[in-house]
């Protein structure tokens, strides 16, 4: 195929069209977090991600797409700061990174078209933050999209079954639990 012939791909919106009520609500997350782990330089990162997080998960839901521009570079950010505050932490963040993602690639490529590259580069980013604690985050992740698929299918039936789920916020959802349990 030419390359002019090609249909070219939307860029990811940087910004969810209702900017002030998700901003206030990722406002007051990144509160609730700083007060709920105690305030130091860890804290505020999770703050950050945290409301980077509902931000992301906004995003999703519009327009299922999630930006390159922002989770790669978020994720960058994140494990550098885990090895500029603690080494020990930033390889655990990294490793906990590249497995977690890793996994999502490894169930998009069994699956195609049942998880996107989006979800697989916002893994990375749960795993910069949360490090090992990342599989909890997946799990009730995982958990709360199978709920709320089986919710679907009672209320549509079998054609739900067609329809695809956003997985960013469940996913969102699962790290800040964790990060809430923590």
């Amino acid at each position: 195929m030419h390359a002019d012939l090609a249909v070219p791909q939307r860029p990811a919106p940087l910004r969810p069209r209702r900017i002030a009520p998700v901003g206030a609500v990722a406002s007051c997350l990144a509160v609730v977090l700083v007060a709920h782990l105690g305030f130091s330089a860890w804290s505020v990162v999770a703050a950050a991600a945290g409301a980077l997080l509902v931000w992301l998960a906004a995003i999703d839901l519009e327009s299922r797409l999630i930006p390159n521009r922002i989770v790669l570079p978020a994720a960058a950010v994140v494990i550098g700061i885990a090895f500029v505050l603690d080494p020990a932490l930033g390889v655990e963040h990294l490793v906990a990174a590249v497995a977690a993602s890793a996994f999502l690639w490894l169930a998009a490529a069994v699956r195609p078209g049942a998880l996107g590259m989006g979800d697989v580069k916002l893994a990375l980013l749960l795993g910069a933050l949360l490090g090992a604690d990342v599989l909890t985050a997946l799990w009730i992740g995982f958990l709360l999209v199978a709920a709320t698929g089986l919710v679907q299918v009672a209320r549509h039936g079998r054609s739900a079954l067609k329809q695809h789920l956003p997985l960013a916020p469940f996913l969102a959802a699962g790290a800040i639990a964790t990060l809430l349990l923590s």
